[in-house]
């Protein structure tokens, strides 16, 4: 097919309209995600109710679905799909009606809602087709390499935050404040391109541009020190892998194992460090590390707060408060922050970095089954319609989204929502949501009838 271009418009330009007017409901989405490039003034993690950039972008983003569902130009959410987004909102209502001062429960009844419905939700009904989904998914990987870029130049020039007395750890943007958050955000990356370096159906030079991704990520991981990270990932990529087929996996793990070995190995990248930290991970009993034994101290204060309250808990909010009443001495006053531009500064310990646990105590059984229970539903959903073995051209969604929820539900053991990155976690679920609960005789691959665009004069 030839086409004619008129010497009075730049080459590309007539698409550019219409495929602005076709895919404008998404920019809100890519801002959720890339608007955590944006450097935010250090300060007191302890402060509630801060409202980032990447947070007012999602907020913009469930105000376009709703604009789009009154015009009747959303998907069609499935009855299932209804339960899964919507119950969690019932557990949280009764957990902050139920709580010893609602007034306080309030800014979290909110943010919970955010993260757990109204930006899932928001994304299930406005990403229409394959192409849009891995524009999301694309937007992580931009991030991740932004972001991890930041943080080896960090640990290079020694201006990360501080780390057994050196200012090494890489944080990329978030700050010692928010010593997860590049982490996170790296990690989301890695899955991402580790899912689409193995995809079948993808050009070849996708999967490699993918396959490169991923293993530049890998230093940025290592980097950023944090146990949690490493073990979600390891996970998360070795079930892609599993996915994927044996023989695409072994060249991963091959290229993976080669990078590790040059830059630990040959180069000696935090070498001495890395092992230090993975052999912590082990050291529960025998002479464990003091944010080992804080961690542990503040999952049997959940515990306790739960056995006190086991159907709604002490409401949202309502562990910082209780803390005290439910730990024993081992617990400490706080976690030493410094470094990457920021004073020394004792960060309160406001949550006992599981989620499940954090749910369980402020929230009961109620609140955990039904958050924990909608997302065993889009795990189990997830990989069924991924192992039926059709719809060759959206596999790839099905691995980055298969993916990206196992790493989020394994993480959820080492850590809780906290921070600018976590609005992230309610765009990982609402691409879960998509791929696993599909809608209409098309599947997750169907789209709204598009409005046609009149063709210019190099459209004929």
């Amino acid at each position: 097919m030839t086409l004619a271009l008129s010497n009075s418009r730049p080459r590309g330009r007539p698409y550019a309209g219409p495929l602005l007017r076709r895919h404008w409901p998404l920019l809100p989405l890519a801002a959720t995600v890339l608007l955590l490039l944006a450097p935010l003034p250090a300060g007191d993690a302890s402060t509630s109710g801060k409202v980032g950039p990447a947070d007012a972008a999602s907020l913009l983003l469930v105000a376009v679905c709703a604009l789009r569902a009154l015009q009747g130009r959303v998907r069609t959410l499935s009855p299932l799909g209804a339960l899964v987004l919507g119950l969690p909102a019932v557990g949280l209502a009764v957990a902050t009606v139920t709580a010893g001062d609602p007034y306080a429960a309030l800014p979290g009844f909110v943010r919970y809602l955010q993260v757990f419905v109204l930006v899932p939700a928001a994304i299930v009904l406005l990403v229409r087709d394959a192409g849009e989904f891995r524009l999301a998914a694309g937007c992580f990987v931009v991030l991740a390499l932004v972001q991890g870029a930041l943080g080896v130049v960090q640990f290079a020039t020694h201006t990360g935050a501080s780390y057994q007395g050196a200012d090494i750890r890489a944080v990329g943007t978030f700050g010692p404040g928010d010593v997860m958050g590049m982490a996170t955000v790296v990690a989301y990356g890695l899955v991402v391109a580790t899912a689409a370096a193995l995809a079948p159906g993808l050009p070849g030079r996708v999967r490699r541009t993918a396959a490169g991704c991923a293993a530049a990520l890998t230093v940025p991981l290592v980097l950023s020190f944090s146990r949690g990270a490493w073990i979600a990932t390891a996970g998360a990529a070795v079930l892609v892998m599993v996915l994927a087929g044996i023989r695409r996996a072994l060249k991963v793990v091959v290229a993976l194992a080669a990078v590790g070995v040059v830059l630990v190995g040959g180069f000696g990248v935090g070498s001495e460090m890395v092992a230090e930290r993975l052999t912590s991970i082990t050291q529960v009993s025998d002479a464990p590390d003091q944010s080992v034994t804080d961690r542990y101290t503040m999952w049997a204060a959940a515990e306790s707060m739960w056995r006190e309250r086991p159907a709604a808990g002490v409401g949202l909010k309502g562990f910082p408060a209780n803390r005290d009443g439910h730990s024993s001495l081992a617990l400490s006053s706080g976690s030493d922050t410094a470094g990457a531009g920021q004073a020394f500064v004792k960060q309160p310990l406001l949550s006992p970095h599981n989620m499940y646990l954090l749910v369980l105590s402020e929230q009961g059984l109620i609140g955990l089954t039904a958050l924990a229970g909608g997302w065993a539903v889009l795990l189990v959903a997830g990989l069924r319609r991924y192992a039926a073995g059709g719809e060759r051209g959206l596999r790839d969604c099905g691995l980055i989204a298969v993916g990206l929820l196992v790493w989020q539900l394994t993480d959820f053991l080492y850590a809780d929502i906290g921070g600018p990155s976590t609005v992230l976690t309610g765009v990982i679920i609402g691409l879960a949501a998509w791929w696993a609960l599909p809608s209409g005789p098309g599947g997750a691959a169907s789209v709204l009838p598009a409005r046609p665009v009149p063709e210019g004069p190099a459209g004929r």
